[in-house]
């Protein structure tokens, strides 16, 4: 049987966020589905695997069910296919942020950089004038990245605020694209800069995913696996699971 993984997230105003908690944990649940979900004020987040029609089922129900009321109109998911489930257990988790930066300023419900399709995102990035920016862990860009990207150096996603203050310039960086594994990263340090004051901020809607889901291989500027937060671990351009043997002996 072939499983299917959907990726989600929205920034939105969820104040019973904590009341949602136990009736998402039993639909969630009550589909065999298996996964993370994050749950927060300002939205929710996380990825969750199963049977297609239990994982369609899900997707329904955040976007048109009773549960959310409507408040999830503009849902970002992603799904792809694993051989198995990836994932050992379900679990719905209550956070403070839906992905932590620590920064009040930076509201994506407020403002966020201009979204750029995948499709759209090959001639940005080889403008001389952009700075690419890739917005992920240091251990997630080792593993693969868009070529010229700047890699942050960072070992979480809360120390991007602090690699910004040291090393973007808004008089200098005067346009800058960034990118990051589905895209829900990217609108958080696209509104910190905003909010910073930096003018053209862009990034890659849909994230990385959607590029290799999108773009031919032969014309991908992307170079080496996507790191995924599940047991797969990477995907490839049409998001290929990785070859299981790949590293084993390293």
């Amino acid at each position: 049987m072939t499983y299917k993984v959907c990726a989600f997230y929205q920034f939105a105003a969820l104040p019973d966020y904590r009341e949602l908690r136990e009736p998402l944990r039993a639909f969630c649940a009550g589909l065999a589905l298996k996964g993370s979900v994050l749950l927060a004020r300002e939205g929710i987040n996380g990825t969750i695997a199963g049977a297609p029609e239990a994982v369609d089922r899900f997707a329904h129900e955040l976007t048109h069910g009773a549960l959310f009321g409507g408040r999830l109109d503009n849902l970002e998911l992603k799904c792809s296919t694993a051989e198995a489930i990836p994932f050992g257990r379900l679990k719905v988790r209550l956070k403070k942020e839906i992905v932590t930066l620590g920064d009040a300023a930076a509201d994506p419900t407020r403002q966020v950089g201009t979204y750029v399709e995948a499709s759209e995102w090959n001639a940005l990035i080889a403008a001389p004038d952009t700075l690419v920016l890739d917005t992920r862990n240091a251990f997630e860009v080792a593993m693969g990245t868009f070529e010229g990207a700047v890699d942050p150096g960072i070992r979480s996603f809360g120390q991007f605020k602090d690699f910004a203050a040291e090393q973007l310039d808004s008089t200098k960086h005067r346009r800058i694209a960034m990118f990051c594994t589905g895209g829900i990263r990217c609108e958080k340090a696209s509104a910190h800069l905003l909010a910073r004051g930096f003018a053209e901020v862009f990034h890659l809607k849909g994230g990385i995913l959607k590029y290799l889901e999108e773009v031919p291989e032969a014309q991908s500027r992307w170079r080496g696996e996507c790191f995924v937060f599940d047991e797969r671990v990477a995907l490839g351009h049409g998001l290929r699971e990785r070859d299981k043997g790949y590293g084993r002996d390293e």
